[in-house]
């Protein structure tokens, strides 16, 4: 059994907003506060990056369309005695998803934690 590190992007839907810094602060905040109210104080939470087509430098994961923005989430979580990597996959999806119910989720990165016992 192993530990691994979960990182996993959400797509947050924020209305009502017309600058992007507010459609980030809303997204972050409300993910926050319902990974909070089920005391998963755990997770992580932070805007995503998103690489520019031309030149490769990372930006802000958001877009604002007729006052809707789309905010993409960058959610890491520690998954601790993991049969492999599939497993803290499924685990950290049951967990997050559990809390952010209807918000798209995708695993974009797992790395096995080392020993702390080595």
């Amino acid at each position: 059994m192993s530990n691994y590190l979960v990182a996993m992007e959400a797509a947050w839907l924020v209305r009502d907003v017309e600058e992007i810094d507010d459609a980030i602060g809303v997204a972050v905040s409300e993910a926050g506060k319902r990974l909070n109210n089920e005391d998963m104080d755990y997770v992580e939470v932070e805007v995503g990056a998103t690489g520019c087509p031309a030149c490769g430098e990372p930006f802000d994961s958001a877009f604002i369309a007729a006052d809707t923005a789309l905010v993409g989430l960058a959610l890491e979580m520690e998954v601790f005695n993991a049969d492999g990597e599939e497993h803290a996959s499924r685990i950290a999806k049951s967990e997050v998803g559990g809390a952010l119910r209807d918000v798209p989720l995708t695993v974009v990165e797992i790395v096995e934690s080392p020993d702390e016992d080595a």
